[in-house]
């Protein structure tokens, strides 16, 4: 979902973790995007159908992105063999966000005269697309980008194919224009104008407009610059960082720095693996300061609500959580964990031990004593572990994409 002529860390490399004065090189005048999302819950019982097809609509997009990577680059991603096979279970409709789903999404505008649009920023994507005044399938109710009204506008005469799942699609035309974000101003911005969204675009299910990416172009189905690469080409922040607090209130985004009166202390700072996704080693993760799992490739995804991580894995971290069930009847890898959970969970990356609170962990009640665990195993997931927004509650991250790393700082 990235790009940039970054020099690229090969997958052999071991991620570098180093501890680095907090108000250092990240501390420039960045601007703060307040953000928010929808909740997973209805009428205070969890959705798990939801949770279930988020989950599969992650794994699609990481597909799909790797196969970009691969058109892009001429090589295969180094993290393509850790999926298993997709098997039978891949071949139904995965629609891209079913009702409820915790997606961060906040504004932008787009064109001259400039108009506002709602957009989900994804660092799991890297392709800016919103629903064009061509879209008359499952548009209604979206705000509707016009390029015919927009004198900035230019038409790239290339048609694309979204894809986020067996029969879920975003089909349009391909545009440059100007994309406005908190004052900051990208020219020359490649989007998507969609004519064609799948169902679960429809505003029922999917509040925002569109989908903004934040992360490398060589996953980019444009193999365009991503938005926050062309400010920083463009020289419109004075930083390659942006800043994400993901909390039950005051989240934000923070573009070209970080907002330091939102974290304490030092950065840790571990290199990424791949210049693909936001991808990096930890070391380690822990239950009650035991290790349960050792050193395994991750990708941190504002995306996803859960962690997802490989059966064998998941099995051994809840294997040490009292109470803990298996829950196939709910859909396969998901874990019940007693309401009154406490137990403590921990990841380390680059020797930060992150404790996954106990109210991020529990997403919510099920049924009598009974609450959904915020981890899941994934069963097309072999060697590498996706950590969404269960974890990423638990600290303020830092993503820089100058140096090809991404950060850690104890919230305020």
């Amino acid at each position: 979902m990235y790009f940039s002529a970054l020099v690229p860390v090969t997958f052999t490399l071991l991620a570098a973790a180093t501890v680095v004065p907090s108000r250092s090189d990240t501390s420039h005048g960045g601007i703060p995007i307040p953000i928010t999302k929808r909740n997973s819950s209805h009428n205070g019982i969890v959705d798990i159908s939801m949770l279930m097809m988020q989950n599969k609509r992650t794994i699609a997009k990481i597909r799909k992105g790797m196969k970009m990577y691969e058109n892009n680059r001429g090589i295969g991603h180094t993290l393509a063999a850790g999926f298993n096979s997709p098997g039978k279970s891949y071949t139904g409709s995965v629609p891209l966000i079913d009702n409820q789903a915790q997606l961060w999404f906040g504004e932008i505008e787009v064109g001259t005269p400039p108009k506002t649009f709602q957009v989900v920023f994804d660092t799991c994507s890297s392709d800016l697309f919103l629903p064009s005044s061509k879209c008359r399938l499952n548009c209604k109710g979206h705000k509707h980008y016009d390029p015919s009204a927009s004198s900035t506008s230019k038409d790239l005469r290339k048609d694309f194919t979204l894809g986020f799942g067996d029969g879920s699609t975003v089909n349009g035309t391909e545009y440059s224009d100007v994309v406005g974000i908190a004052g900051l101003t990208a020219y020359g911005q490649t989007l998507g104008a969609a004519t064609r969204y799948s169902s679960g675009f429809n505003i029922s299910n999917y509040e925002p407009d569109g989908l903004m990416g934040m992360g490398f172009q060589s996953i980019s189905r444009f193999n365009a610059s991503p938005v926050f690469q062309t400010l920083i080409s463009q020289g419109a922040v004075e930083s390659s960082v942006f800043g994400f607090k993901l909390d039950t209130s005051g989240s934000e985004l923070y573009l070209g720095g970080v907002n330091n009166e939102l974290f304490k202390g030092d950065f840790t700072w571990v290199s990424l693996t791949s210049e693909g996704y936001w991808q990096a080693f930890f070391n380690s993760v822990s239950v009650d300061e035991d290790t349960v799992v050792g050193n395994t490739t991750a990708i941190f995804d504002t995306g996803t609500t859960l962690i997802l991580g490989d059966e064998g894995g998941i099995s051994k971290l809840f294997a040490r959580i009292p109470g803990a069930r298996l829950a196939p009847h709910h859909g396969r890898g998901i874990y019940t964990i007693p309401c009154d959970f406490n137990t403590s969970i921990s990841i380390d990356v680059g020797g930060k031990d992150i404790v996954i609170s106990p109210a991020s962990f529990n997403l919510g009640p099920l049924s009598d004593n009974t609450c959904l665990a915020g981890a899941a195993a994934e069963h097309a997931l072999n060697e590498f572990w996706i950590l969404g927004d269960v974890f990423l509650r638990n600290i303020y991250s830092a993503w820089d994409v100058g140096n090809v790393r991404i950060g850690f700082a104890t919230l305020a």
